[in-house]
C-alpha cells in the first residue's frame, strides 16, 4: 500500500509558496480594475459637475457648463466618492478643484484622467498648461495633450490644437489642421466650423472655396458664434459665395453687434456714414454721417 509522507514541507518550499502568493496578490492589485462606487455618488457627480462637451459623458446627463459654488461641498463629496470607479468622475473632481481655485488639486486630477484616456482631461490640463493657470506654463506639452485628444476624436482638443499653433504655439500642418477641423465641424462644433471656414476663405490647408467657407460661417452663425456672425454678414453683404444679400448681412451684424463684436458695429454704421474727410496726405480726419 502506497503510504503518504505525514513529514512536514520543506523550508525552502514554504519560502517559494509564500514569494508566489506574494507576486500574485501584488498583481492582482497592480492590474485590479477600478473599483465600483456605488451608483448614486456617480449619479451625483455627473448631476454636479458633468462637462456637457465631455465625450464619455452618457447620452443622458446633460452636463453643466460652469459649477455654482453653492454646489461645490456636495460635487467635491460625490466626485471624491465616485472617482475609483471612472475616469469620468475623475475628470469632474478636476472641474470641481478648478471651479473653486485649487488649482494643484485640479491639475492632479487632469493628469490623473488624462493618464486613464479621459480626452476631456487631456484638453481641460492643455489648457492650464497653455495659460500657465496654477503658475506653470508649458506650450509643448499642451500642444502634445491637445494632439492626443484630437486624435481620439475630441472636437475642442482639435480646435484648441489648431488655436494654439495660430497664437505662438507649435506649429501645426496646415493640411492636417484642415482634415481635423473637417471631423469637428461635422460634429456641428461651432468653433471648428468658423475656423474651417476661414481656412477655406483663406485657401489655407487646402483650395480656396468661398462658396463652402460661406455655408460654414452661416453654420456657426446659427449657434450664435461671434466671429461666424461677423464673416457671414461680411460674405452676404458682398455676394461672396453666394448671391448678395444686404438684409441678411445687416441681420447678422445686428447679432454680432449686440453680442459685443466692434467691428460689426462699425459695418453697421457704414451705411450711415458714406462720406470721409481725409487731410492732404489722406489720413482720415471724420466721417460725414446722415
Amino acid at each position: 500500500m502506497m503510504r503518504f509522507s505525514s513529514a512536514p514541507i520543506s523550508l525552502s518550499f514554504r519560502i517559494v509558496t509564500l514569494g508566489l502568493v506574494l507576486l500574485a496578490v501584488s498583481f492582482a492589485f497592480t492590474h485590479a480594475p477600478l473599483r465600483a462606487a456605488p451608483p448614486a455618488d456617480l449619479a451625483l457627480c455627473d448631476r454636479f459637475a458633468a462637462d456637457p462637451a465631455d465625450p464619455d459623458k452618457p447620452p443622458d446627463v446633460n452636463g453643466i457648463a460652469e459649477i455654482a459654488p453653492s454646489d461645490l461641498p456636495l460635487a467635491l463629496t460625490y466626485c471624491k466618492a465616485a472617482a475609483p470607479a471612472t475616469r469620468r468622475a475623475v475628470y469632474q473632481l478636476g472641474r470641481v478643484y478648478a471651479a473653486a481655485h485649487r488649482w494643484p488639486q485640479a491639475i492632479a486630477s487632469y493628469r490623473k484622467a488624462a493618464d486613464q484616456g479621459e480626452s476631456s482631461a487631456m484638453v481641460e490640463l492643455g489648457i492650464t498648461l497653455a495659460n500657465g493657470t496654477g503658475g506653470t506654463k508649458n506650450l509643448v506639452e499642451a500642444q502634445a495633450l491637445f494632439d492626443r485628444a484630437a486624435a481620439a476624436g475630441n472636437p475642442r482638443g482639435i480646435v484648441n490644437l489648431v488655436a494654439l499653433a495660430d497664437n505662438g504655439g507649435p506649429a501645426v500642418d496646415p493640411v492636417r489642421a484642415r482634415t481635423l477641423l473637417a471631423h469637428a465641424a461635422e460634429l456641428n462644433f461651432a468653433e471648428a466650423q468658423f475656423r474651417l471656414g476661414v481656412m477655406a476663405a483663406n485657401g489655407v490647408g487646402g483650395p480656396k472655396d468661398d462658396v463652402a467657407a460661406r455655408r460654414l460661417f452661416e453654420k456657426a452663425a446659427a449657434q450664435n458664434h461671434v466671429g461666424a456672425l461677423e464673416w457671414a454678414g461680411a460674405f452676404a453683404q458682398s455676394g461672396r459665395g453666394g448671391a448678395a444679400d444686404k438684409a441678411a448681412a445687416k441681420a447678422y451684424y445686428e447679432r454680432a453687434a449686440a453680442l459685443g463684436d466692434d467691428n460689426a458695429k462699425a459695418a453697421l454704421k457704414r451705411p450711415e456714414c458714406p462720406l470721409m474727410l481725409s487731410d492732404k496726405r489722406g489720413n482720415l480726419l471724420t466721417d460725414l454721417c446722415f
